[in-house]
């Protein structure tokens, strides 16, 4: 059950980032509206691995450093505060869904495995996928260092299925459907992103509450 829990742990910690309509998501569907299935998958199969990256920092680097109290304190208050803020965010574009060009800028020409390394370098650069990782992941891998590697194997094998399934499925969306992605698509993601922002926030804040007080 415990094994289980990491699973789903890590693959709703995926969906938080994937439900944002950022530069990475954008890049998929405007693959999948003017080239196809085959571009938008591998742009979004790209940014699974460019996720992974931030992934290993935050579980290798985290663990040097979370012995240190100001540093629990930092991350337990800013990895709060950022994740209720994009919860605010996601919760006013599910209000008012900001309007995306699907089909702007005309389209482009690239080989499988350049739309690979596109969807990597994009996941990298996105300003969003920073700051989640830099603000929240640190307290959710700080749960997990005393678990085991059992546990945190599974933690990162769900957050990459979660990926992998996301990056296929707006991938068969996108290039099926076009550019019946409209607002009403916008605002179900917005929410579904604000709830699961929303319960890492929750999490975070007692996880770093049960530190302080030694609970």
């Amino acid at each position: 059950m415990v094994l289980f829990l990491s699973f789903l742990q890590g693959f709703l910690f995926s969906l938080s980032l994937c439900f944002d309509l950022g530069m990475v998501n954008v890049a998929i569907v405007k693959a999948g509206v003017e080239r196809g299935f085959k571009p938008s998958f591998m742009i979004g199969f790209g940014s699974c691995f460019g996720d992974m990256a931030y992934l290993a920092l935050a579980l290798f680097g985290f663990s040097y450093i979370l012995n240190i109290e100001a540093v629990k304190w930092s991350l337990w208050i800013a990895g709060t505060i950022v994740l209720l803020f994009l919860s605010y965010k996601m919760i006013k574009e599910s209000i008012r869904p900001k309007m995306i060009d699907w089909n702007g800028g005309g389209s482009v020409t690239r080989t499988s495995s350049a739309d690979f390394w596109f969807g990597l370098g994009a996941a990298l650069s996105s300003p969003t996928v920073m700051l989640w990782f830099v603000a929240s992941a640190g307290p959710i891998v700080a749960e997990l260092n005393g678990d085991g590697q059992a546990v945190i194997a599974l933690f990162v094998a769900g957050f990459f299925a979660a990926g992998l399934l996301w990056s296929l499925m707006m991938a068969v969306i996108s290039s099926r459907t076009g550019k019946a992605l409209g607002p009403t698509f916008i605002r179900v993601l917005s929410l579904l992103s604000a709830v699961l922002f929303l319960y890492f926030a929750f999490r975070v804040f007692l996880s770093g509450l049960s530190n302080v007080t030694g609970d």
